[in-house]
């Protein structure tokens, strides 16, 4: 079973590897794109598919 960080985390891997970034400048900057590109509803997703229920 995954939990919602681990969900979340496959999620940045996948794109951060799309953007082949190599220095620690370009992996930083692209982690500042990918980041926005997590919706709330997405992550509210993330915790609903781990079974957690929301309030």
């Amino acid at each position: 079973d995954l939990n919602p960080i681990e969900m979340a985390f496959s999620k940045l891997k996948a794109l951060l590897r799309k953007r082949a970034a190599r220095s620690f400048d370009a992996i930083t900057h692209a982690l500042g794109d990918i980041i926005s590109l997590f919706s709330v509803a997405e992550c509210r997703n993330f915790f609903k598919a781990a079974g957690y229920e929301a309030e």
